[in-house]
């Protein structure tokens, strides 16, 4: 296998490096010894930067000027430090083996960073809904065009590169990667054409927003076997049951990265992940593996005949009759004395006005999208459908108060091709290589259904099921339709918010911050307020 690591620290920097890493020269490492502060800037650092972290880390933090990471540590010898370290495992222990009491698990926890993984590995992680905060290095803001020792930065899956088709895996690949690469800077030269900066606009903001504008419309071309970085910040409880979960993957790289994480895991966390390698857990991933594959071989046994039928990309498939009525005795119940279905008669005898009194009351005047409606907005719920590239999925699957499940990474939904590809006279190349990935993917899937869903480039479409309450809905559909998001998950978000806007007017009369506007710089207004910011910073100097 080919190493990616880029690590090469001098004995010196090793040095200050351990105290706060668990190791030095693996891909997969844990942080320690570190205020609570200092890993969240770090982590935040790392979504937006090429660097590994521990380069980010010994460079921007370590050496920092004002950095003094010998107070960092703490005033204890190392003595009593172990003394303490020990005395808590002891009572973790005791407590989580002893009593079997799994919530204490959640008063503990670790960041970890996985680094140089797929992005179905990525996915696999970022799947965990509760317990687990993820942060993943950006397709938006850092190009993935980079070569090291002269390879593209992709996961050479193992299964195919030992059969006969490790030739055409690693040349679509390479064709992706090479198409990518090609077009980054022809596009940007032609975006800036059509939108000229203004006076008011500064080179840093403006080349920053159409850079993240090119990427945008090309990260399409990037296949789910390109490899990025994740850094997560979990509890223990939360991490022992996604070590579970990856362990019953059918991806071997997912395992492989169970075992890496539990081993770096045992080195921070020891006591809160022990069951996740015990018997006991080997056995849950059997039970959760084997059901998912007994359950496929049933559906596909069921839809065998059935053939793939056209339909919007956005379609609201359930939803409640008696919303409103719902949510309305929600925010009346906890005013009152009486039993929800004492509350639940009364409001079916309001009258339309009154209900509206009532809602709008309960939301009150919404100065900015950050002012969410409260827990009555979450009495009833929505599902939808939805049929988008698979970018939009990986945007969209960071939500984690709402149902998601998807449907296999594939190519058979097709793509579509940015309508700036066409007018840039680049469409083609794009296309040529999205078709070559499908022809490439379709040949290994026969053999290898699994493994074939690395080649699937982010351009092609996937389905998945979304259920969410009102209040989340909300919270997407202003968030996600905002200027400065990707246009392919703003149309999501649109749509979504005009589909219960038509079914239920009166709840959705305050979602005031949905922007169905289309931009030719999307990033450009944020850029504008960094500089503000920047501006301010400087005039206190």
């Amino acid at each position: 296998m080919i190493n990616f690591l880029e690590e090469d620290f001098t004995k010196p920097e090793g040095t200050l490096l351990l105290p706060f890493v668990t190791n030095l020269d693996q891909s997969v490492f844990g942080l320690r010894n570190l205020p609570e502060v200092v890993k969240g800037a770090l982590f935040s650092r790392y979504s937006r930067s090429d660097k590994s972290l521990r380069r980010i880390l010994l460079d921007e933090f370590i050496k920092a000027p004002e950095a003094n990471f010998n107070d960092l540590v703490g005033s204890q010898d190392n003595a009593n430090q172990i003394v303490a370290i020990q005395s808590a495992e002891a009572f973790y222990d005791r407590v989580l083996i002893g009593y079997g009491d799994d919530s204490v698990a959640e008063l503990g926890g670790a960041h970890l960073a996985c680094e140089g993984i797929s992005n179905i590995a990525a996915k696999a992680l970022e799947d965990s809904r509760l317990g687990i905060s993820p942060l993943e290095k950006s397709t938006r803001y850092v190009p993935f065009n980079r070569k090291i020792n002269g390879y593209y930065r992709y996961y050479r899956e193992p299964s195919i590169l030992s059969s006969q088709y490790a030739d055409n895996y690693e040349k679509t690949l390479d064709h992706l990667f090479d198409t990518y690469s090609t077009l980054i800077e022809p596009l940007i030269t032609w975006l800036k054409s059509c939108t000229p900066k203004d006076a008011d606009t500064t080179e840093r903001a403006y080349n920053n927003a159409t850079r993240a504008k090119a990427l945008d419309l090309l990260r399409g071309l990037l296949p789910m076997a390109t490899l990025t970085n994740v850094g997560l910040f979990g509890n223990g409880r939360a991490f022992e049951y996604l070590l579970v979960k990856l362990a019953a993957s059918p991806h071997s790289e997912v395992r492989a990265l169970g075992s890496s994480m539990q081993q770096e895991l045992d080195q921070i966390i020891p006591s809160f992940v022990k069951r996740a390698k015990s018997d006991r857990g080997a056995q849950y991933s059997h039970y959760i593996s084997n059901n998912l594959a007994q359950t496929q071989q049933l559906t596909q046994k069921h839809f065998k005949d059935y053939e793939l039928e056209s339909s919007s990309n956005v379609q609201l498939v359930e939803s409640d009759s008696d919303a409103e009525i719902k949510v309305i005795a929600a925010i009346l119940y906890p005013h009152t004395d009486l039993t929800f279905e004492q509350v639940l008669e009364y409001t079916t005898n309001l009258t339309t006005s009154e209900r509206i009194e009532i809602i709008n009351t309960y939301v009150g005047e919404r100065e900015t999208r950050f002012h969410r409606p409260g827990r009555a907005f979450e009495e009833t719920y929505y599902t939808f459908d939805i049929l988008a590239d698979l970018g939009a999925y990986r945007d969209l699957h960071r939500h984690r108060v709402m149902t998601q499940e998807r449907q296999r990474y594939t190519v058979i939904h097709g793509y579509g091709v940015p309508i700036e590809l066409e007018e840039a006279k680049l469409a083609q190349k794009y296309c040529d290589a999205l078709d070559y990935a499908a022809e490439t993917t379709q040949l290994i899937s026969k053999d290898f259904f699994d493994a074939a869903q690395y080649l699937v480039p982010f351009a092609y479409k996937i389905r998945w099921r979304i259920k969410l309450n009102l209040r989340e809905v909300y919270h997407l559909a202003e968030l996600r339709s905002s200027r400065q998001g990707h246009p392919s998950y703003r149309i999501i978000a649109q749509e979504m918010y005009r589909q219960i806007k038509a079914i239920h007017p009166t709840l959705t009369a305050k979602m005031s911050f949905v922007d169905m506007n289309d931009y030719a710089l999307e990033r450009l207004a944020a850029e504008q307020r960094i500089d503000d910011k920047l501006q301010a910073i400087q005039e206190k100097l």
